[in-house]
């Protein structure tokens, strides 16, 4: 398990990795930890990545397989989370503190 701390227009954001699964967490709201499935996607932001789903109307499952599967195309989940820390720094998201199978955290 790694998780990385995102500051996002000064709210804090939790990303984890496990084996394959990717969680999502608002950590001011203390909300819990969720699936990709689970969180709103911009119909615009989707269509600037992936331009070839405007026209579909399952743009949303889409998209949601096509992260799932690049995800997959990772051996590691240090790789994984490289992938992620990388793919978010293009929208802002800067990551602050990382934490690696429970040990202590540090700051990035």
């Amino acid at each position: 398990m790694i998780g990385v701390i995102f500051d996002f227009a000064g709210k804090m954001v939790e990303v984890r990795v496990e084996s394959n699964n990717v969680l999502f967490r608002t950590i001011e709201f203390g909300g819990a930890l969720a699936p990709i499935e689970n969180l709103r996607l911009e119909y615009n932001g989707v269509c600037k990545e992936h331009p070839d789903l405007k026209d579909n109307d399952n743009w949303k499952k889409e998209a949601i397989k096509r992260f799932k599967d690049k995800i997959k195309s990772y051996n590691t989940e240090e790789e994984k989370i490289n992938y992620i820390i990388n793919d978010l720094k293009k929208f802002g998201y800067v990551p602050t503190i990382i934490q690696k199978k429970g040990f202590r955290p540090k700051k990035l």
